[in-house]
C-alpha cells in the first residue's frame, strides 16, 4: 500500500512538472511548428526601418504598452468595434500608437507559412527586439509560447503607463506593480535613446523648469513654442535618435532629458548613480537592457489553454 502511495505521489509530481513547462514560454517554441518564423520577422522589420528608422521605436513602444496592460496578450493591437473598446483610445496611446500596419504585415506572412500558429503577441515580442538590434543595440534570444487576450482594457491603459510627467517615486512604484524592480526601470528607460515625442508632452519641461540644460531648452523652443503646435515631434535623444546606443543616459548627466520623467532619473535621487555608469558604459547598458526585455516579455502571459492564436491582430476569431 506503501509503494501504491509512493507511485500515485511520484506520477503526481510528475503530472505537475509537465503542466509546470507546459505553461512556461520556451525560445524554442515554434523550431517545428514554424521554424521560419524569426526569419520573417526580422526580414519584415528590416524593410519597416529601412523604410522610417522611426519605426524601431514605435513597435518597441507598443510592446512595452502591451505588456503593462493585462501582460503581454496583444491587447492594445485589437482594434474598437461597436461592442467593444479597447486600449487604442486610452490617454498614452491615442494618437501616438503606432506601428500597427507593420505587425499586420509580419502576421500576414507569418500565417502564409504557418497558418493558426503564432500568436500576434509573440510576433510583437520578437519585433521589438529586432527593431532595437537592426537601429544598433543589443539581441536576446525571446520566449515564446503566449497567447492573445480576448479582450483589452481601457481603464487599465489609462491607468498602468507611467506618463511623461512622472516623478522617480512613481516610475519606481508603477514599475514594481509589473515585478520590475528600480534599476530594471532605469534600463528600459533607455529605450527613449529611440523615437520621437510630441510638443505637447515636454513643452511644460522646456518653459518651466530649472533643472535643464539651458541652450537645450532654447533649442526645443524653436520648433515646440508656448501655445500651439502640440504635434511637432522633436527626438527624445538630442545626439543619436535613430541609433540605440547609450546617449539617452549621457544626456540625462548633461540635463538633456526631453521628458520631466527622464530627467527625474538624473536628478539627485537614487538612479543617479546607475544613469552615470551607463553614460559610461555602454555594455552595461546593452546587457542591463537586454535582460530587463526578457523579464518584460515574462509579464502575466497568457500560455496554454488560455486566449487564442488571433487569425487578424486588430479582432478576436
Amino acid at each position: 500500500m506503501a509503494t501504491l502511495s509512493y507511485k500515485s505521489l511520484a506520477f503526481l509530481v510528475l503530472s505537475l512538472l509537465v503542466c509546470s513547462v507546459q505553461g512556461q514560454l520556451s525560445t524554442s517554441f515554434y523550431q517545428k511548428t514554424c521554424p521560419k518564423l524569426e526569419t520573417i520577422v526580422r526580414s519584415s522589420m528590416s524593410q519597416a526601418i529601412a523604410k522610417e528608422a522611426r519605426m524601431g521605436a514605435s513597435i518597441l513602444r507598443l510592446f512595452f504598452h502591451d505588456c503593462f496592460v493585462n501582460g503581454c496578450d496583444a491587447g492594445i493591437l485589437l482594434d474598437d468595434t461597436a461592442t467593444f473598446t479597447g486600449e487604442k483610445t486610452a490617454g498614452p496611446n491615442a494618437n501616438s500608437a503606432r506601428g500597427f500596419e507593420v505587425i499586420d504585415a509580419i502576421k500576414t506572412q507569418v500565417e502564409a507559412s504557418c497558418n493558426a500558429t503564432v500568436s500576434c503577441a509573440d510576433i510583437l515580442a520578437l519585433a521589438a527586439r529586432d527593431g532595437v538590434n537592426l537601429l544598433g543595440g543589443p539581441t536576446w534570444k525571446v520566449p515564446l509560447g503566449r497567447k492573445d487576450a480576448r479582450t483589452a482594457s481601457l481603464s487599465g491603459a489609462n491607468s498602468n503607463l507611467p506618463g511623461p510627467g512622472s516623478s522617480l517615486p512613481t516610475l519606481v512604484s508603477m514599475f514594481s506593480a509589473q515585478g520590475l524592480s528600480a534599476r530594471e526601470m532605469t534600463a528600459l528607460s533607455g529605450a527613449h535613446t529611440i523615437g520621437q515625442a510630441r510638443c505637447l508632452f515636454f513643452r511644460n519641461r522646456i518653459f518651466n523648469e530649472k533643472n535643464i540644460n539651458a541652450s537645450f531648452a532654447t533649442l526645443r523652443q524653436q520648433t515646440c513654442p508656448q501655445s500651439g503646435g502640440d504635434n511637432t515631434l522633436a527626438p527624445i535623444d538630442v545626439q543619436s535618435p535613430t541609433t540605440f546606443d547609450n546617449a539617452y543616459y549621457v544626456d540625462l548627466v548633461n540635463k538633456k532629458g526631453l521628458f520631466h520623467s527622464d530627467q527625474e532619473l538624473f536628478n539627485g535621487g537614487s538612479q543617479d548613480k546607475l544613469v552615470t555608469q551607463y553614460s559610461t558604459n555602454a555594455a552595461l547598458f546593452a546587457s542591463d537592457f537586454a535582460k530587463a526585455m526578457v523579464k518584460l516579455g515574462n509579464i502575466s502571459p497568457l500560455t496554454g489553454k488560455n486566449g487564442e492564436i488571433r487569425l487578424n491582430c486588430r479582432k478576436i476569431n
